[in-house]
């Protein structure tokens, strides 16, 4: 099968636009939660989104529209717990994290006929995207970037020196609560793509790839998203000529991307 057949299929476009903007978003976020030392809140709202997406199974409900209000919850959560019960962060995160995931074992227990659905999303198949998934990727990734955009000094700024952000008059619990929603929004979509099991690590590679590369910050965000970008298109290419599962290729990918860079850093 040539390339050509290969991209006349409609389910791969949807897999190919959909996933262009979420690692766009991924790569874009990661950024900023890695150089924050927050990179491991994407694996603790992946394992919430494991919860909410039961959920909505289990309520006959499309399970997106279940799972993105009740992760930006759990995302708004972990600060909450962090500030108010003088609990470290990686410790908050652990709590939603295993009350999402425990919630979702119940729920899978309790309704046997949605397990096959709910493997779906665990390990993730974009594959078999959806019109609906595919316009809810596009407007929601538009939304991210749209106040990435706007915000972006202040981001920048709450990333790299929080207490000068302070005293420059930024409100940085603002701006840590507004990080928090929009990778809780940007897990829920990569689910789709990688699976809950792998969501942590589509924000993490991308951004440390490119810090092995760049010298600057708006040039690492650009080279995150053209290895993120790179990573799902070759992902997705390779897993249907080759039969081998999307999300795990993506990652895959994503690791050969980031020894390249790490090897060339030390050659270099």
């Amino acid at each position: 099968m040539d390339i050509l057949h290969f991209l006349q299929y409609s389910f791969i476009q949807k897999a190919f636009f959909a996933g262009s903007f979420v690692a766009i978003i991924c790569s874009t976020l990661g950024m900023f939660l890695v150089l924050r030392k927050m990179s491991l809140i994407g694996d603790g709202l992946s394992h919430v989104s494991f919860g909410a997406i039961a959920l909505g199974l289990f309520l006959g409900i499309y399970p997106f529209y279940v799972a993105i209000p009740i992760v930006m919850l759990a995302s708004v959560l972990i600060l909450k717990i962090s500030e108010k019960a003088k609990v470290y962060g990686d410790a908050a995160i652990g709590i939603v994290s295993a009350v999402g995931i425990a919630g979702g074992v119940i729920l899978a227990s309790m309704s046997r006929g949605f397990n096959t659905d709910l493997f779906g999303y665990l390990f993730g198949n974009i594959l078999s995207i959806s019109d609906t998934e595919v316009m809810l990727s596009a407007i929601l990734s538009f939304t991210v970037l749209a106040v990435v955009y706007f915000f972006y000094w202040d981001l920048f700024s709450a990333t790299f020196d929080e207490e000068y952000a302070k005293t420059t008059g930024i409100k940085t619990e603002f701006i840590n609560m507004l990080c928090a929603l929009l990778t809780a929004i940007t897990v829920v979509l990569a689910v789709k793509m990688v699976g809950v099991m792998l969501v942590s690590a589509l924000l993490i590679f991308p951004a440390v790839t490119a810090l092995q590369l760049a010298r600057g910050f708006r040039t690492a965000m650009i080279i995150g998203s053209f290895v993120a970008l790179l990573s799902v298109l070759l992902g997705i290419t390779v897993s249907f000529f080759f039969n081998i599962p999307t999300g795990a290729m993506i990652i895959m990918i994503n690791t050969l991307f980031f020894i390249l860079s790490f090897l060339y850093k030390k050659i270099a």
